[in-house]
């Protein structure tokens, strides 16, 4: 269509007086826009995620009305797209196998689109770290609406019903102690609205991050999906948005390792989601850094576990909410934080935190008493992890910093999980150490979040509530429990785990930060190693076992990463 170059994607072709801005103006006002509109500056680009297919994320449909409101409050141009939107439940084999997926469309989206800016509507899952990594690729002014928990719920004398509780009821389901009756019950009440997991999981904890990174509006990661408050926040972003283009903020130019170091050190304070540090691995490398294992172990060692949230802890999220959010925490940690770094308004996380005044609050530590003194994610290394695992130590009871020796019992892959975890004849004691193996990146394909290995149904009779398990998966962030996870490398590549056999002593250390096999490491070396299926030969499956890399990087594909970045594939020489 354009007769002066094909370069230009920015919104001032919308007031160029030639050929390019005539057809601009003239498509937007076939689709009801004004004279005075077309004109507006700057034009700001509205990613949404909404889907029926989502049910998370959904309520966006509706906040978007009001990022408009404020996009046009602002004197700019609201022009909102669609993109893929991935929900953790309904997505096979896993959401995390279309999170690169996603932020390619988010970037080419933004990119090509004659926009200036941009507000990215996420909340699901992978929906946030997928369209912050587009952004940051794509380099145009950033910010974020994220949807929201849905309210907290009930089921007969449970008056704080929560998604974690799902986990509880399928294992007693799964034993026989829940009738089909109680069961179609607990189905309708479990979900109350559209919105994201209403526990610290993975989605709030992701919208945690969007506030610290400087995209998300300071305190607004835990007010409920449909909620004044979330409406009131997504006005304010819209307005913000127009700033930001103003004030020319690079997403790159926020994510610094000084804003990564916040953004990790208070998710461990939150107790919250293992699947958290894959997701910041992987935005680190989009604008050239690398977080790496020490700085994960170190970080946490030296960061107070504050939330008392669930799943990890025994409140609500309205009661962090009420409590005064992500900022009530950081007030009380805030001599662990680069205080310099900058927020969604344009201030510093100083400025922000200067004036709070955070009351005593249940969901809420304080410093000088938190609930641990190290915080909730511990960084695992050893000969069954080179490359590290992850474990959580929120909620998984008194014993989870001391050390454990146990047998292994090896599951290939989820059918034989599936066939045998509940065979009266599993040789398995709670003692025993519960492995499951080829459902990595590369193995599954994409880490589904099935880590969190179900207890053997004749140990849970016994009332047998947590063990050991080790995995190269993840787990939802809803769920607890002494799980060892994103072991790397993954048994599909090669990786120790593909050589362990039943019956092995492994040792887990979560106070040392190790994970062992107390193998002999000749006679290691020398078995023959689990073999995963042949990979895909075609389409996005092909694309993603070939160029995915391990959770040490993030899980990003080798070319999205920025050159500059560990991980990053070579470029193509130039002939």
């Amino acid at each position: 269509m354009s007769q002066r170059g094909i370069t230009g994607s920015g919104g001032a072709l919308f007031g160029d007086e030639g050929q390019d801005g005539l057809m601009h103006r003239a498509f937007l006002r076939g689709g009801g826009a004004s004279a005075e509109e077309v004109r507006l500056t700057p034009v700001i680009g509205i990613a949404n995620s909404a889907s029926d297919l989502n049910p998370c994320n959904k309520g966006l449909a509706y906040l978007v009305k009001e990022v408009k409101r404020g996009v046009r409050d602002a004197g700019g141009l609201p022009l909102e797209f669609p993109t893929i939107s991935i929900s953790e439940p309904f997505t096979r084999p896993t959401s995390l196998y279309l999170r690169n997926l996603m932020s390619i469309d988010v970037e080419e989206m933004i990119t090509v689109s004659p926009i200036d800016g941009v507000v990215l509507m996420g909340g699901c899952d992978k929906t946030v770290p997928a369209q912050l990594m587009g952004a940051i690729s794509a380099g145009k002014p950033a910010t974020m609406v994220t949807a929201g928990p849905r309210p907290v719920s009930c089921h007969r004398d449970n008056t704080s019903l929560t998604v974690d509780d799902a986990w509880p009821m399928c294992d007693r389901r799964r034993v026989g102690e829940v009738d089909d009756a109680e069961w179609l019950e607990f189905e309708g009440n479990l979900n109350a609205d559209v919105g994201t997991c209403n526990v610290m999981g993975t989605a709030s904890t992701m919208a945690a991050i969007a506030e610290l990174l400087g995209f998300a509006l300071p305190g607004s990661a835990f007010a409920e999906s449909t909620s004044a408050t979330r409406r009131e926040i997504a006005y304010r972003t819209g307005v913000e948005a127009v700033a930001a283009v103003k004030r020319g903020t690079a997403p790159r130019d926020l994510v610094t390792l000084a804003s990564l170091e916040n953004a990790f050190r208070t998710v461990t304070a939150l107790g919250g989601s293992t699947n958290s540090v894959i997701h910041l691995e992987a935005i680190a490398g989009r604008a050239g850094h690398m977080i790496g294992l020490d700085n994960f172990q170190e970080w946490s060692r030296t960061t107070p576990y504050l939330a008392n949230v669930r799943p990890g802890g025994t409140e609500t999220l309205p009661a962090i909410e009420a409590a005064g959010g992500v900022p009530s925490v950081l007030a009380r940690m805030s001599d662990l934080l680069h205080l310099d770094e900058r927020t969604a308004l344009g201030t510093s996380w100083g400025e922000v935190l200067g004036a709070a005044r955070p009351d005593p609050s249940p969901a809420i530590a304080e410093r000088a008493t938190p609930l641990a003194e190290r915080g909730a994610l511990v960084v695992l290394r050893g000969n069954l992890a080179p490359g590290g695992a992850i474990l959580k130590t929120a909620g998984a009871g008194a014993g989870a910093t001391q050390p454990h020796r146990g047998r292994a019992v090896v599951f290939d892959g989820l059918d034989d999980l599936n066939a045998r975890i509940d065979d009266p004849a599993l040789e398995v004691d709670a003692d025993s150490i519960l492995v499951l193996r080829g459902l990595g990146a590369v193995g599954a394909p994409g880490m589904p979040e099935v880590g969190h290995i179900p207890i053997p149904a004749k140990l849970h009779r016994q009332g047998v509530t947590d063990m050991v398990r080790i995995s190269d998966a993840r787990m939802s962030g809803t769920s607890t429990g002494m799980v060892a996870l994103h072991v790397s490398p993954e048994a599909a590549v090669g990786g120790p785990l593909a050589y362990l056999r039943d019956g092995d002593e492994i040792v887990l250390d979560p106070e040392a930060g190790t994970l062992d096999h107390l193998v002999d490491p000749e006679a290691f070396a020398l078995r023959e190693p689990f073999r995963s299926a042949a990979g895909p030969a075609r389409g996005f499956a092909s694309l993603h076992v070939r160029h995915v890399l391990q959770p040490e990087y993030g899980c990003d594909f080798d070319f999205l990463r920025d050159p500059g970045a560990p991980g990053a594939a070579p470029l193509p020489a130039r002939h």
